[in-house]
């Protein structure tokens, strides 16, 4: 396991792989406050690499630019500086190899849920009944089954979620991108969906960066846990999480973890920029 608050080194020359590998070099986001008539720096010189296959979970201070770097990522947000790879790739606006799932569910609500998690299929291509026959097949993997023809608002916030959450596996991008996705719905709800999830990946293989405020979360369904330093935002340090799936979060391996994680975010949750 990694340990200490060394910088990700910064890479030299980005891999010429196929397979959802995300690099991240001296990367860069200023914005203008117009109230303040001021540039901020919301990131500078982020490095970061992520292996085909890795589920990484994100963990910073709020407002250390979390989100800002998904963006980035999803090709929504433009970086200033730096360079952002997909599999040797420059990143030029959103894309198919890209799914990206928000914290408010962002389905259609005038679609059932079936043709919610179709819609993306229909538009690369398949036919409705193919594309609703699959939708169906994914509700089934998580407990969904019978619940096609239902509207979102009929659904409960975790039942909604996972709803989200199949209509971007159900294009089979090879990298998901996931913004606090359970961050609303209740305790246990949370827990379900974070095993749902860590199964579905295993399943699946993909590429995962999941941001996350909580900590035994990222350790949770973590590979690697990277710690992001305070504005602007730096990947600070990197914690392998090398336990056996399903995780005991009782275990003393995964405390250990969890203690590491929350010393690197303790550093972090002092500032000079906060003490005006």
């Amino acid at each position: 396991m990694s340990q200490g608050s060394s910088v990700t080194p910064r890479p030299q020359k980005p891999p010429a792989v196929r397979d959802g590998h995300i690099t991240c070099v001296g990367v860069r986001k200023v914005f203008f406050d117009i109230q303040r008539g001021q540039e901020i720096v919301a990131l500078d010189d982020l490095n970061l690499d992520i292996k085909p296959g890795t589920f990484l979970a994100i963990l910073g201070p709020s407002g250390c630019g979390k989100t800002t770097l998904l963006n980035i990522l999803a090709g929504f947000e433009r970086r200033s500086a730096g360079d952002v790879l997909i599999d040797g790739d420059v990143i030029r606006g959103p894309g198919p190899d890209r799914g990206v799932v928000f914290q408010d569910y962002a389905l259609f609500p005038w679609l059932t849920v079936a043709k919610n998690v179709a819609y993306g299929l229909v538009e690369r291509g398949r036919s409705r009944r193919d594309a609703v026959r699959e939708a169906e097949r994914w509700l089934g993997q998580v407990g969904l089954q019978g619940f096609g023809e239902k509207y979102p608002h009929e659904l409960s916030g975790g039942m909604r979620q996972r709803v989200a959450l199949i209509r971007v596996l159900a294009n089979d991008s090879k990298i998901l991108l996931m913004d606090e996705p359970f961050a609303a719905l209740d305790a246990l709800t949370r827990e379900t969906l974070q095993r749902e999830l860590a199964a579905l990946w295993q399943r699946t293989g993909k590429t995962i960066v999941f941001i996350t405020h909580n900590v035994d979360e990222a350790i949770y369904l973590g590979d690697r846990v990277a710690i992001m330093s305070a504005r602007p935002g730096r990947i600070k340090s990197m914690i392998d999480v090398d336990l056996a799936r399903p995780r005991d979060i009782t275990s003393d391996q995964f405390n250990e973890r969890r203690r590491l994680a929350t010393q690197e975010l303790q550093t972090e949750l002092v500032h000079p920029e906060w003490t005006w």
